[in-house]
């Protein structure tokens, strides 16, 4: 299970870059939504995966004698993909204002300042 989440680690990273590669902002926005989702899939497999045993432990235990789930990266899991949506609405409303402006997606249509116009 463990190897079959790190090639799909692999793959939401290399696409998610190649996509930031690209000219089209949207593009952009694509490959930052790969990468976040490629960091919360590194975050859970560095966690550890324990099949049927969850991250509840009886208040009355003094020691760990079994094998439980870490809650601490499911946490961060959560809160990362909340702050993603507020990043993923923000830049698609940015994205939409800058294509209502400019007329086109091409990163390289922005206006640019000129070095004499400094």
């Amino acid at each position: 299970m463990e190897i079959v989440l790190v090639l799909l680690i692999g793959i939401l990273y290399a696409s998610g870059i190649f996509m930031l590669l690209r000219r089209s902002m949207v593009k952009l926005l694509i490959g930052l939504i790969l990468l976040g989702n490629g960091a919360n899939l590194l975050i859970f497999l560095l966690g550890g995966i324990t099949k049927g045993k969850p991250p509840v432990i009886d208040a009355a235990a003094k020691l760990f004698t079994d094998v439980y789930a870490d809650p601490v990266p499911q946490a961060l899991i959560l809160t990362a993909i909340v702050i993603s949506f507020g990043l993923q609405a923000f830049a698609i409303v940015l994205l939409k204002r800058v294509y209502v402006l400019v007329n086109s997606d091409d990163l390289d249509d922005l206006n640019t300042p000129e070095e004499e116009d400094i």
